[in-house]
Order: C-alpha cells, then sequence, then structure tokens
C-alpha cells in the first residue's frame, strides 16, 4: 500500500459527533446510551435545543426544536444546561490531538477542523491514519468523531457527513458523479435555503444540474458565488488547509430559518439566544472578538432588514452579543410574522492583538484596577505611550502538557479540580 508520505494531496474534514452532547456523556458516564440534549433553558418549554445525542435523534429529536415538542416526543429525554467551558476545554484537546499529526491544523468551529496529511512521515494509508486519530479520540477523550478523507476541502466536508457517527469515508473526484451529483441542491455544502430556492428557480434540483450548468446562467443568478458552487460540484476546491485563516475571517455569524413564521417574543429570543451562543462559540474557536454586532431579519412577505451596532471595545463572549443583538431587534422590529433570524460579529480580529481602551463609558468598570492604570500611565509618561499598553487577559489554559497526555478520564480530572 502506497504510504502517505509518496501520495496526492490528501485533506481530512475532522466533525465531533453530537459534542455538546457527547462531552456531557463523556464527563458524566451515566448518560452513555441515554436520549440526552443541551438546552439553553432546560426548565423552560419555550427553550431550544442546541444539540442532542444520537440516541435522542432516534426518537425523532432534532436541534433547534422547542423543549415542549422534543419531550412529548422523546418523555425519557434528558434535559441538561449547556456548559461552555467544559466543551472548550474537550474541543482544544481534540485540537491538540490532530496537531500530534501536522501543524496543518485548520480550525473551523469549536468541534471541526481540517488537516492536510499528505506530508505526514508514517508509513500509512490514509485511511489507517484517519482511523488511528479516530480512535484516539475515542480512547484518550471519550469523544466520538466523523472524518471525511478527500484531495480538497469541499470533498472533504462533504465525505465527512457520509457516515455518522463514527464514520470514516473517502471521496474521490472520479466518484463525484455517484455519490454526490445525484444528491438534492439542499444537501450541499456551502447551499442555504435561500441558495436552493434560487437554484430551482432555474430548474436546478440536484448537485448534478449544478455541475453540469452553463457558467452564464449561474452567474447571473448567484455571481461569483454560482460559478464557486459549479466549481464544487466538479469536484474543483483549490482552497489550502491555512491554520492562520483565523486572521483572515471578517466576520463571523450564524442564522436559521425558523420552522413556522414567529410573532412570539419569547420564542424569538430564544432564537437569538441559541444564534448568539453560535457565533460566540465560533469565535471562541478562533479567538476571535469583533466591535460591531448586526442582525439580520427576514419576514413572512421574504422582505429582508438588517440592524448593526458598533462599539469602542470588541464584542465575544454569548451575553454581551444576545445583549445587542435583542436590543437591535426590539427597536426596529414592527411587529410582522418572522421567518429568519441571524447575528454577526464583523471586523473581527485575534483577541490577543488587541488592548481594551479605557473611555468615560467604562470607566466605572475599570475602577477596581485604578492601581493598574496608575501604574501604566507613570510607565507611559517616563518612556512613551507607544512604549507600554495594557495587554489581553488570555484564557486560562489548560494543565494538561499535551494532547498526547490526555486521557479518556480528562473530562473528570477537571471535575475533580471544579470541586475542590
Amino acid at each position: 500500500m502506497t504510504s502517505i508520505k509518496n501520495a496526492a494531496r490528501i485533506i481530512f474534514h475532522i466533525d465531533m459527533n453530537s459534542f455538546y452532547a457527547s462531552v456531557e456523556q463523556s464527563y458524566d458516564p451515566s448518560l452513555k446510551g441515554k436520549a440526552i440534549a443541551i438546552a439553553g433553558n432546560p426548565k423552560e418549554r419555550r427553550g431550544i435545543l442546541v444539540t442532542c445525542s444520537y440516541e435522542a435523534r432516534a426518537r425523532g429529536v432534532y436541534t433547534t426544536m422547542s423543549v415542549w415538542e422534543a419531550k412529548r416526543k422523546c418523555p425519557e429525554l434528558i434535559l441538561l444546561p449547556p456548559n461552555f467551558e467544559r466543551y472548550r476545554i474537550a474541543s482544544r484537546a481534540m485540537f491538540d490531538l490532530l496537531r500530534t499529526y501536522t501543524h496543518l491544523v485548520e480550525p473551523v468551529s469549536i468541534d471541526e477542523g481540517y488537516m492536510d496529511v499528505t506530508d505526514i512521515d508514517r508509513p500509512m494509508t490514509a485511511i489507517e491514519v484517519a482511523q488511528e486519530i479516530q480512535q484516539r479520540l475515542l480512547t484518550e477523550l471519550d469523544l466520538p468523531s466523523s472524518i471525511g478523507i478527500a484531495p480538497n476541502k469541499f470533498l472533504a466536508k462533504t465525505a465527512s457527513n457520509m457516515k455518522k457517527p463514527m464514520g470514516v469515508t473517502v471521496l474521490r473526484k472520479r466518484d463525484i458523479d455517484k455519490l454526490l451529483w445525484p444528491l438534492p441542491v439542499i444537501d450541499m455544502h456551502g447551499v442555504g435555503e435561500s441558495t436552493a430556492k434560487k437554484l430551482n428557480g432555474i430548474g436546478l434540483t440536484t448537485i448534478g444540474d449544478i455541475a453540469k450548468v452553463e457558467d452564464g446562467i449561474l452567474k447571473e443568478k448567484l455571481g461569483k458565488n454560482g460559478v464557486r458552487l459549479k466549481n464544487r460540484a466538479n469536484g474543483i476546491d483549490v482552497r489550502a488547509v491555512d491554520p492562520d485563516s483565523v486572521y483572515d475571517t471578517k466576520s463571523v455569524g450564524s442564522s436559521t430559518t425558523l420552522p413556522i413564521d414567529e410573532t412570539d417574543p419569547l420564542e424569538l429570543k430564544k432564537v437569538f439566544k441559541h444564534l448568539s451562543t453560535k457565533v460566540a462559540n465560533r469565535l471562541e474557536a478562533k479567538r476571535l472578538a469583533g466591535p460591531t454586532v448586526s442582525i439580520q431579519i427576514r419576514d413572512t412577505d421574504w422582505r429582508n432588514s438588517s440592524r448593526s451596532k458598533t462599539f469602542r471595545n470588541l464584542v465575544y463572549d454569548q451575553a454581551k452579543i444576545l445583549e445587542v443583538a435583542w436590543s437591535l431587534f426590539e427597536r426596529n422590529w414592527d411587529g410582522q410574522p418572522i421567518r429568519l433570524l441571524g447575528v454577526t460579529v464583523s471586523g473581527v480580529v485575534d483577541r490577543i492583538d488587541f488592548t481594551e481602551q479605557l473611555s468615560i463609558y467604562n470607566f466605572e468598570e475599570h475602577a477596581k484596577e485604578e492601581p493598574i492604570l496608575k501604574l501604566v500611565d507613570a510607565l507611559q509618561t517616563k518612556f512613551g505611550k507607544d512604549k507600554i499598553t495594557r495587554g489581553v487577559t488570555q484564557t486560562k489554559k489548560t494543565t494538561y502538557e499535551s494532547a498526547t497526555s490526555f486521557s479518556k478520564d480528562f473530562l473528570d480530572d477537571h471535575k475533580d479540580r471544579e470541586n475542590k
């Protein structure tokens, strides 16, 4: 068999299976094999599920379903509140483990990322390496995953979705006419409901239709995105796995089409909470923050509107994102039924690279740091303002020295430290 060292470009997409629920089951083994779901407020019937275990999915429960409906479908469903610090620890462990194979690891979100394993020095086939990674994630971190193997990022992402949970799937260019083209356009990575509707409107119902249509038609209807979709439908994607792609990110957002045209403010706020949580998690995964929070609104008549607010300081935590997003919505909603909502943080930068500016608006917040501020002011007076600046407090690093030192009970270790 050919070793990876001598093979063509090989890209992995690692997708952790039902990540939040899997972390909770690892943290508390008594939950394994049971239908569990993570909800923003498990005690509130109007709450929305953030994610659920595969045992719950087998009973018809799915992400974004309301708590009351989920309990109706699955009365034995165990509801848990989210513990994002626990998930961040698991995410760091996962990416640390991946980096023991190659530095070419590109996080996409808290629970998925790409790897370029083309040049790793191991006498193994790509499938064997993927199986080893999958097994290590399971035995060392107690977390299941699915891995897609392909010659580029788009096909790797597509492959990882083909077999869940615990799948390892290879998708080669020569197989896309059999495996990819028969699928409906909505199943294509990068195609949402709005784009799918436009594609269907011009007679394109399958991914194969996109692959074969004339360039001019797609460009006229979808612009550059249409050309990109056709390339990817034909298995063409030249994007490299870039560990530093975080620096190229301009915005981080999330949107969702509601199951019904909603008018209930309590339901709408729950959706905003869900979206704000997803955006905060994505910002955390890439260590980003931005000064501008914006919302997108589409009503029942398909009218789109957006509102935004920009701050002096950068925003990245879920509570602040939700506060701003909901405030913007409340001030601008005319009571029309809502079909789609979105939340975005833009102008993002690496959180390690910015310093928070002290202003009259946040002075009280910093009053407790007065001794430090005086010291900084004195040093700036002596050495110059450009020589001394305030730094950013970094997130507390995990005490584990490397991914290889993690064991399957690493979350239990964390629990012990929390209880001390």
